[in-house]
């Protein structure tokens, strides 16, 4: 019987293949660092990827730390986001030679992710890549891309047009809030951002920012309510800003809320939700049902593509990843990292 392309059996992938791992032996310290990792070590899946692409997020920034509370496992190849071409499947909705992506779920937390030349992935993790985007263009794009286009999709969903007013980005020049900021921007939106880093608002400009507000604005004490601003808000940092950001939102607007890195705290009160009407709207991309992912991953090669966020790309190796990685835990990101596997 013939052999379908999608069942190329395993044993035609190298018996190792290079990887950043954290380890956490019993028996020993902490580590971190590029070694070989056997491919009998990836875990079960349908779908084995040759990864050329991965991306640097706040979660791998934890993940490669000792008291980052993300790992669920070790040893454990970091990397939540991955893109890269199918060596070997048991789908035949993902054959051999086609490209491919995945990211969120337990990837990168409590199974090897995207910080490796090889990852294997459920098939029902898996998106096959839009033609119109390449492994390197996904990666650009990623999970923090993914979330922005999630955050802007759930504000519109519940209303938000353009030109009903202002929308406010905090940790505008992150990831998550750089494809914010260009993804509201080119759907017509007013587009506040909210930095820390001044020199930072020439690429924001650039992106479609129409105003800035600066850190201590969006962290300083206030009322219980404040002025009506808010046409709706992403929040990308946490307890430092969200309190601000509800207070200030206009009657019946939301906030897109999907960061923690100030802190998962939030000291606020009931008043912008029974008095104004307004919304928190969680972002968790890490559970998106696989169907609603693989049809966001379509609108952001397309009418959600977050233009000009390629402009602010960092390209890292393997080699060198370890200094992104503690870079963008400080709180050092401008813009996004990516990460070249695989030549």
């Amino acid at each position: 019987m013939r052999t379908r392309a999608y069942d190329r059996p395993m044993s035609n992938l190298p018996a190792s293949f290079r990887a950043f791992v954290v380890d956490k032996p019993k028996d020993a310290g902490f580590s971190r660092g590029v070694r070989d990792v056997a491919t009998r070590e990836l875990p079960p899946g349908e779908v084995t990827v040759r990864v050329t692409w991965s991306s640097v997020n706040y979660k791998d920034g934890l993940a490669a730390r000792e008291d980052g509370k993300v790992a669920r496992t070790h040893p454990l190849i970091p990397g939540i986001d991955l893109a890269g071409t199918v060596v070997a499947s048991d789908d035949p909705a993902f054959p051999v030679g086609s490209a491919a992506l995945a990211h969120g779920y337990d990837i990168g937390v409590a199974r090897h992710g995207g910080f490796g030349e090889l990852a294997r992935v459920p098939s029902a993790w898996t998106v096959a890549l839009p033609r119109a985007l390449s492994p390197r263009e996904a990666m650009e794009i990623g999970t923090a891309g993914f979330t922005a286009a999630m955050s802007v999709v759930a504000l519109e969903e519940r209303g938000l047009r353009p030109g009903d007013g202002p929308v406010l980005v905090t940790g505008a020049s992150g990831g998550v809030g750089s494809a914010a900021v260009a993804i509201l921007a080119s759907r017509g939106h007013e587009v506040w951002a909210a930095t820390g880093k001044a020199d930072e608002h020439g690429r924001l400009r650039d992106l479609g920012a129409a105003g800035f507000l600066t850190r201590d604005e969006v962290t300083a004490p206030g009322r219980p309510l404040e002025r009506e601003r808010w046409a709706g808000a992403v929040d990308t940092v946490g307890a430092a800003t969200l309190p601000y950001v509800l207070r200030t939102l206009r009657i019946g607007a939301a906030v897109a809320s999907s960061g923690n890195a100030s802190g998962a705290e939030l000291a606020t009160t009931v008043f912008p939700f029974i008095l104004r009407g307004c919304a928190l709207l969680g972002m968790d991309s890490a559970n998106m049902a696989i169907d609603r992912r693989r049809a966001l991953w379509g609108r952001l090669a397309s009418d959600l593509l977050p233009r000009g966020v390629a402009d602010g790309i960092t390209e890292v190796a393997l080699d060198t990843l370890e200094s992104a990685l503690d870079a963008i835990h400080a709180g050092e990101a401008r813009g996004r990292w990516v990460v070249r596997v695989a030549g």
